[in-house]
């Protein structure tokens, strides 16, 4: 099982590079965690006593109103940790997360985490590196939402699909109305945008597969200024 842990914690981006030695120390600490698509992780509100990582699998964090309309936040896939922030705070959850997928996680707990930070403090610069490059997307995500056209957030949500599977044959990740989601729509507004950036010859769509005919186009429009 060790070697499971080590093979795991090496394909996760938070612990890159670190030694041989932090990897076996963080090794006897995580627990790897099995779970079903539709497995709820944890809850809003809830302690915030886990970090988690992503070992295969896909994992969505998300918020829900009072009327059950939910925002997703983030969607997490393998080699990926979230719910950082909380756990260093010692406060709760902000958010819930979910399986989207049948997943493999590696759960990390807040206290010996916190131990280990303080006698490593290559891991912990690499931790507080993480942390800033999320900062970063959440910014750009919320000026997405709030100065944006949804035609818009959907360019720049294929842009990033076209740049982290490297081709311009993408395949969706998520299910629509997941996509309507996180983009801060709803799945009607969303088929809207996407039949007007295939009229204007930047995508085709055949399913969950989506084709990028003009990049630059694309670019131009996810980019635009209203």
């Amino acid at each position: 099982m060790d070697k499971d842990k080590l093979a795991a914690l090496e394909g996760i981006k938070l612990f890159e590079g670190l030694p041989a030695p932090q990897l076996k120390s963080l090794a006897e600490i995580v627990q790897l965690k099995p779970c079903k698509a539709g497995d709820t992780l944890f809850e809003a509100g809830q302690p915030g006593t886990h970090i988690f990582a992503v070992v295969s699998g896909k994992v969505r964090v998300f918020r829900s109103s009072l009327s059950g309309k939910e925002q997703i936040l983030s969607v997490f896939s393998a080699g990926e940790s979230f719910a950082e922030v909380p756990v260093f705070e010692g406060k709760t959850y902000p958010a819930s997360a979910q399986a989207l997928e049948d997943s493999v996680l590696l759960s990390v707990p807040r206290k010996g985490f916190v131990e280990l930070l303080r006698r490593e403090p290559e891991l912990a610069l690499g931790v507080m590196a993480l942390l800033s490059s999320r900062l970063r997307a959440f910014v750009g995500q919320i000026a997405q939402l709030s100065l944006k056209e949804v035609p818009e957030r959907l360019a720049g949500y294929l842009l990033l699909l076209r740049a982290s599977q490297g081709r311009d044959e993408l395949t969706l990740e998520l299910p629509k109305g997941q996509i309507a989601s996180y983009l801060g729509t709803i799945p009607e507004t969303l088929s809207r945008a996407i039949k007007k950036l295939t009229e204007q010859g930047l995508i085709e769509v055949s399913g969950s597969r989506v084709s990028v005919l003009d990049p630059e186009g694309l670019a131009a429009l996810a980019e635009a200024d209203r």
